[in-house]
């Protein structure tokens, strides 16, 4: 005759971790802003990968504002290039008058979506 053989336990199944749901926090530095991207995307991106996305993004950005005087992020806001005039201003030092060139710099305005969670 045969020897029955022993039941074995029965493995649980592994349940798949809840996936955790990620939560945007304020940041400071490149360094931390890198690694929340690379925290916010579930693709397993490296450093060096991600790294190369923020330096990518930004020198697009400033391409596209450089070449067309805005960029728009919807729900975030408009960069915009604003002009200054040329102006007479003084040294803080000696007080003495000296003219100041005209110049560009760049604008933010907030879409009213963003202005809302302030």
């Amino acid at each position: 005759m045969a020897k029955p053989k022993k039941k074995t336990a029965k493995k649980p199944k592994k349940v798949a971790a809840a996936k955790k749901r990620w939560k945007p926090t304020a940041v400071t530095t490149k360094a931390e802003l890198v690694a929340q991207l690379k925290e916010s995307v579930d693709a397993g991106l490296s450093n060096k990968v991600t790294n190369q996305l923020y330096d990518n993004l930004f020198s697009i950005l400033a391409t596209s504002i450089k070449k067309k005087g805005r960029f728009s992020a919807p729900g975030f806001g408009t960069f915009k290039v604003k002009r200054r005039k040329a102006r007479e201003g003084r040294n803080p030092q000696t007080g003495e008058k000296m003219k100041i060139k005209a110049s560009k710099t760049v604008g933010f305005k907030p879409s009213p979506k963003y202005k809302g969670t302030l």
